[in-house]
């Protein structure tokens, strides 16, 4: 009954009225999840839920006892709800973000909006588009052009929160300051040391840390003494590492960071402000400490989740109730990752959730009196947690000797011995990683008979400053090596039919699979690119990442003098694939701009080579449409049916090919 609650509330914050779910297995695995995230309020009484809907999140507010719609918010086209908190028993904090299509990275506008758990008192707070006082009001508010974020919710005060605010103007730091969550009235707190800064407080509230970069991108981290002075902590530029604050422990004697090492993943490192001492509390010999474990109700960082080739999670005091509720519902939920998540302020529920590479995600609402956990709603109901593709680690070793790891899925039922194979490398690249959780075009690839192969090469994140490191001005070179290594290790493992393999991915994944063609022409038999980059100077003058200079740098640290990047470039490289290409683009893409896409295909068709390119006249960075997603998804199983031999898509009135 509860599940029937959900989607009529959410439909209805959709505009939409409810129908059957088609029975066609395109529809089931493209169809949108009924939530992303949830937050459970203090008390309990209501759930915040973000709903991704055609173009925009939104957020609907649940009872908990019953999950009937009492309250939502929904933001215009290409505008999200990024972060959702509660800041008192009733009311929300929003902050807002912008994404120009369905694989963009949020971009948060840096706008916070308000509002009480039944959607009345809604106001935007702060931010370029909010409005000064109406007349006759007199709250203090002051409007201008700022960038807002969260910075401590100050549980336990019904009013105020801290929040940093970053100028629009580049060559002024950042603020902290306290703003009423009724009025928007803000009352300076302190200016940062650096631009672009976070800030971190102590469990009292009290400002301590402010790590940010000014336009060269070299990141600093600052510490406020009780009178208020800053101590530079940590110079990435002399250390060579990046040091994060992740809080305190709860009696504030000791702040703890996360801190890169020159060698291995990050450590979890404890450092008292006093004596200066520092210990290595936690570090894993493979992964960096992918997830923070808080104590339940509160921000008191407790332990970390590592995600590699089995997720685990530690702790700073493996006998604390929180590591023992941890462990319990690890050992309940064997092979899955267990997150435990917000918490009521008196620490009697606290909301889990429970994933895997079949499991797209389940929550439950755990009763630390009874130790039961109680299932309350999944983020795709509809997929069998039992029926899908397995998802597997796997590592090996670069030519150069560089260790390598990533995840095989394989298709249900199959041995995993001689299969067709799909290679898809990331986007980002640097600092993004594939986990191993759940990913809808996996399982869907997987459903029409393909094994799929990820690597994190190097420039990925998650196994060390080193690793990420070893990728910078290696676009096209290294990095390609490490996926084209990946690609002969399944070969060699028997795990790939040689003759039945292809190279796909988005964003610079797409770049990856043009450069796989052009410089392995006899080891793929197709490659495809969505929303890709394939011109790499034309990186340095269109798009969202050279308008600013900090962006510009980022470029040039990261990518190489534009001058030397023709020789990598996809769209000089035409020649020399020997295999079909399918190209898809949008044309609002703000990251990868259309003429990426375009240049890439005039180029092709002019060395003679067999493309098929689609182009989305509403769509941005990936697809937020119904019709232009099950066009794009049926043209990508045709194009790799005919070079692969696997399936196809259903037509959408036979009924056949459920997915799982």
């Amino acid at each position: 009954m509860k599940h029937v609650f959900l989607l009529a509330g959410l439909l209805a914050l959709c505009g939409a009225s409810p129908v059957q779910a088609a029975d066609v297995a395109l529809d089931d695995y493209l169809r949108r999840a009924e939530f992303n995230d949830i937050q459970l309020s203090p008390t309990g009484e209501y759930l915040a839920m973000t709903v991704p809907l055609e173009g925009a999140t939104a957020v609907a507010v649940l009872r908990t006892s019953t999950l009937e719609l009492v309250g939502n918010f929904r933001p215009p086209r290409n505008n999200h709800a990024n972060s959702v908190d509660w800041v008192s028993d009733n009311r929300l904090l929003i902050g807002l973000a912008e994404k120009w299509g369905a694989l963009d990275a949020p971009r948060p506008t840096g706008e916070l909006y308000a509002m009480d758990a039944n959607g009345k008192r809604g106001d935007l707070l702060v931010g370029y588009r909010a409005r000064p006082d109406e007349p006759g009001l007199v709250s203090g508010r002051v409007v201008e052009p700022v960038a807002a974020f969260l910075a401590d919710p100050r549980l336990g005060d019904e009013r105020n929160v801290l929040i940093s605010l970053w100028p629009f103007a580049n060559d002024t730091s950042a603020r902290l300051e306290r703003m009423d969550v009724i009025t928007g009235r803000r009352v300076l707190v302190s200016r940062s040391p650096v631009q672009r800064a976070t800030f971190t407080t102590d469990n009292g509230g009290v400002l301590r840390f402010a790590r940010g970069a000014a336009e060269d991108n070299v990141n600093k981290l600052y510490y406020r003494q009780d009178d208020g002075g800053w101590t530079l902590l940590n110079d990435e530029g002399i250390s060579q590492r990046i040091e994060r604050p992740i809080g305190f422990s709860a009696d504030n004697q000791l702040a703890y960071l996360v801190v890169e090492q020159a060698r291995g993943p990050d450590a979890v490192v404890s450092w008292n402000p006093r004596s200066g001492e520092r210990h290595i509390v936690l570090q894993d010999t493979v992964v960096d400490p992918t997830y923070i474990i808080h104590q339940p109700g509160t921000r008191v960082p407790v332990g970390v989740q590592f995600v590699g080739a089995a997720p685990r999670s530690a702790f700073f005091d493996e006998q604390s109730p929180t590591a023992r509720i941890q462990h319990m519902l690890e050992k309940a939920f064997p092979g899955q990752v267990v997150s435990l998540l917000s918490a009521t302020a008196d620490n009697a529920r606290i909301l889990v959730k429970v994933g895997s590479g079949r499991n797209p995600g389940d929550w439950f609402l755990f009763n630390t009196a009874t130790r039961e956990a109680a299932f309350l709603t999944a983020r795709h109901r509809w997929f069998d947690r039992d029926g899908g593709a397995s998802v597997r680690p796997v590592s090996l070793a670069a030519r150069d000797g560089l260790p390598l790891h990533g995840y095989l899925t394989v298709p249900a039922e199959s041995d995993g011995r001689g299969l067709p194979m799909v290679v898809i490398p990331h986007g980002g690249p640097f600092g993004e990683f594939d986990e191993g959780g759940f990913e809808r075009d996996n399982q869907l690839l997987a459903a029409a008979g393909y094994a799929v192969l990820q690597v994190n090469f190097r420039g990925s994140g998650n196994y060390g400053r080193a690793h990420t490191q070893a990728g910078a001005k290696q676009w096209g070179r290294a990095m390609q090596d490490d996926v084209t290594d990946a690609t002969r290790w399944a070969i060699a493992e028997g795990i790939a039919d040689p003759q039945r393999i292809c190279i796909y991915g988005a964003s610079y994944g797409a770049y990856s699979a043009m450069m796989g063609a052009a410089r392995e022409p006899a080891l793929y038999r197709c490659a495809a690119g969505y929303v890709g980059v394939y011109d790499l100077p034309m990186m340095f003058k269109r798009g969202d990442i050279q308008d600013r200079t900090s962006g510009l740098n980022y470029l040039r640290d990261w990518l190489g003098d534009p001058a030397g990047l023709a020789a990598v470039s996809p769209v000089n490289l035409a020649a020399s694939i020997k295999v079909p290409v399918l190209l898809g683009a949008g044309r609002e893409d703000q990251r990868a701009p259309v003429q990426h896409t375009e240049r890439m295909e005039a180029a092709l068709k002019q060395a003679g080579v067999p493309v098929e390119a689609v182009y989305y006249p509403r769509e941005g960075h990936g697809l937020y449409g119904d019709a232009s997603q099950r066009d794009y998804y049926t043209r990508l199983l045709a194009f790799l049916a005919r070079s692969l031999g696997g399936a196809t898509a259903a037509p959408a009135a036979t009924g056949k090919g459920k997915a799982p």
